[in-house]
């Protein structure tokens, strides 16, 4: 298994000689329903969209995952699996091979990785997104992706799992709680899942962030902190933290 991380939610997985984009924010900035007042995030230059992609994988429907400029340039003919709101977005964009996962549903890529999705993060009082276990078929590897750091008790009977990919950093708003939820969540999943690796995401990288709700954001922990409290409950996982677009293979 090969991560390239490529900043805030977006990865290049390559499992089971498959290359799976994931939550990708590659091109152009990022806004919430167009306004730019309120919150905006850009990089100083936009990514490279990676080459012989086989599977796009969308964990949510807003736009730091579903990030609309991106996927209009990516090939609308790539297979897409998605939650039911991230395939809302892709089927108006004109995609063309789309897989709408539910939680507990599966999806098999050319007969090399399932594809599992779990209940993830709230959006709003009632709609809970996606989670993944994505499982190499040749070798039995499992990896957990959740970008927010919701994860469902469901998960603790599928313990072990190799690799877990959550965020490690609490991102807050005053009264509106937590956005991210790091630290505490990620040290909760790891006694559950016992993974050999864990890969920080969502926090850091090349982006830079302004408009009115930046002055109110607040973030908290850091790699150093994570790795002191997986110290300090004697647990084996190794935090591995990429650069952006640096390639880590396990």
């Amino acid at each position: 298994m090969y991560f390239t991380w490529l900043d805030s939610n977006s990865w290049l997985m390559e499992i089971g000689k498959q290359r799976i984009l994931v939550d990708p924010w590659l091109v152009d900035c990022l806004t919430f329903n167009n306004l730019d007042w309120l919150f905006k995030g850009y990089r100083l230059q936009d990514r490279p969209i990676p080459e012989n992609i086989d599977l796009i994988l969308l964990s949510q429907g807003l736009e730091d995952h579903a990030h609309p400029p991106t996927l209009k340039q990516l090939d609308k003919n790539i297979q897409v699996v998605a939650s039911p709101n991230a395939a809302k977005v892709v089927e108006k964009l004109g995609y063309k091979n789309l897989i709408t996962l539910n939680h507990g549903e599966t999806f098999t890529l050319n007969n090399q990785v399932e594809i599992k999705a779990f209940p993830g993060s709230p959006i709003g009082p009632t709609v809970l997104e996606n989670g993944y276990l994505l499982k190499e078929l040749s070798s039995d590897l499992t990896l957990y992706y959740e970008p927010h750091g919701y994860h469902s008790p469901q998960l603790k009977q599928l313990a072990p799992i190799n690799i877990v990919i959550t965020p490690i950093v609490d991102l807050t708003l005053p009264l509106l709680g937590s956005m991210i939820k790091g630290m505490n969540s990620a040290l909760e999943v790891t006694k559950w899942l016992q993974p050999q690796i864990i890969l920080p995401t969502a926090a850091g990288g090349d982006i830079l962030f302004e408009g009115f709700l930046k002055k109110f954001l607040q973030a908290k922990g850091s790699t150093e902190e994570f790795q002191a409290l997986l110290e300090k409950n004697n647990l084996a996982t190794r935090l591995v933290a990429p650069k952006p677009g640096e390639q880590v293979g396990f």
